[in-house]
């Protein structure tokens, strides 16, 4: 098999296991539900990731890096720092698709029993953490936000919203998407020391 085929061929798999994720829960998905889904042999499969274990890690890492490429742009976009962090914790939110938040919030479960779902799902929210974190210090610099420690702020900020977005998705009930975009705005607004009304 060719390079290119190999690439393509993996990146079929980890498509097809994060829609198996997605549909079954991390921990319910078997090599045998992927292999199917693309009429392909479960051999095939464990021959591009040895263990059903390194395939739902490179899954995950999959998913992460897409919204991490994502979160990137926002990030590195043009206009105000004040701009640009509103949109990074709109993204953030859950939206009406709760699909990513459910594959999140199911690898933080799976990061307890496994090492490479861990190294994951640690990478990926030091990368988040340092993102915001980017983006506050940016603002300080340009005399938009007073913030005396914007890494400090990105670590409250993001633990604030992974807090509420598991009410909002493993709960389904007691508060809502509006609520919560007025919380983050309020607490987001005192980190940095600007308007609430800005980041809403």
């Amino acid at each position: 098999m060719s390079r290119h085929a190999l690439a393509v061929r993996q990146e079929e798999i980890l498509r097809a296991t994060v829609d198996e994720i997605s549909a079954r829960g991390l921990a319910n998905v078997r090599v045998a539900d992927v292999a199917a889904k693309l009429n392909i042999s479960s051999a095939l499969v464990f021959y591009h990731f040895a263990t059903k274990e390194r395939l739902l890690a490179a899954a995950y890492t999959y998913a992460a890096d897409q919204d991490l490429a994502a979160l990137a742009e926002l990030a590195a976009a043009g206009g105000s720092a004040v701009a640009r962090l509103r949109s990074i914790l709109k993204f953030y939110l859950p939206s009406r698709n709760t699909v990513s938040w459910e594959l999140w919030i199911d690898a933080w479960s799976a990061a307890l029993r496994w090492d490479d779902v861990r190294r994951t799902s640690s990478s990926v929210d030091r990368k988040w953490k340092d993102e915001v974190a980017s983006v506050i210090a940016a603002g300080v610099a340009a005399d938009e936000f007073n913030c005396a420690d914007p890494h400090a702020a990105a670590w409250r900020l993001t633990a604030l919203i992974d807090g509420l977005a598991i009410q909002l998705v493993a709960n389904r009930n007691g508060v809502n998407r509006k609520e919560i975009g007025r919380w983050v705005a309020e607490a987001a607004a005192a980190e940095v020391g600007c308007p609430v009304a800005k980041l809403l």
